[in-house]
């Protein structure tokens, strides 16, 4: 998953800070992703820039707050509803996807998990398709390996996605879905200028500071 997906599929729930999406993109993936604040900063920079994001005024205390445009709400449901990846992330990918999914109480996590199912049951099935390697008999004990390798991966993807259906059905729907938190950050980044000087086109000179709290 990339930074930047997690981020959009984030803010589907409205309006955010920079630190208070660090912790959510933390706690949505049961904390497998640890991203550095400043990367979560550079990245909301871009989104506005690319117009995914756009300004949304700023917090009580001053900062600046985050929201979808109608261009990255699409981007954000098209990567929940998406099971490709990046070759060499599937199983990364489709953990952080799943798991995010189930937190977000506008999304249909089961949906995604059956679709999930359908991808892991066809690459279960592939080696067995694909036959034996053709290059030579000096190779052929590594594609073995390696389908059987693909065939474990799938396997252990499918069992994992029945457990997560389970789960998820038989609990309240509270024991996964949340709406953004609300509990304040010790720290956050902070406009140098003045509030209504916050400029919609993500060149704004917010820098990242600490602030006791």
């Amino acid at each position: 998953m990339s930074v930047r997906s997690g981020l959009l599929a984030i803010l589907t729930l409205g309006p955010a800070y920079g630190f208070q999406l660090h912790t959510e993109l933390r706690s949505r993936t049961g904390a497998r992703r640890t991203v550095n604040v400043g990367q979560i900063y550079a990245t909301l920079d871009r989104l506005v820039t690319q117009g995914a994001v756009d300004a949304a005024g700023l917090t009580d205390d001053g900062l600046p707050l985050y929201r979808l445009t109608a261009l990255g709400r699409v981007e954000a449901l098209t990567w929940l509803h998406d099971t490709s990846s990046v070759p060499g992330e599937e199983w990364s990918e489709f953990l952080d996807r799943v798991l995010i999914a189930s937190s977000l109480p506008q999304i249909d996590s089961l949906e995604i998990i059956a679709a999930y199912r359908t991808v892991w049951d066809a690459a279960r099935q592939r080696p067995a398709e694909r036959g034996p390697a053709s290059t030579g008999p000096a190779e052929s004990g590594q594609h073995l390996l390696v389908a059987a390798a693909e065939t474990a991966v799938a396997t252990a993807a499918l069992a994992w996605l029945d457990e997560a259906a389970t789960a998820i059905g038989a609990a309240p729907p509270a024991t996964f879905e949340r709406e953004l938190s609300d509990e304040r950050p010790r720290r956050g980044r902070r406009p140098t200028h003045a509030p209504d000087r916050s400029r919609r086109d993500g060149s704004h000179s917010d820098s990242p500071e600490d602030s006791a709290g």
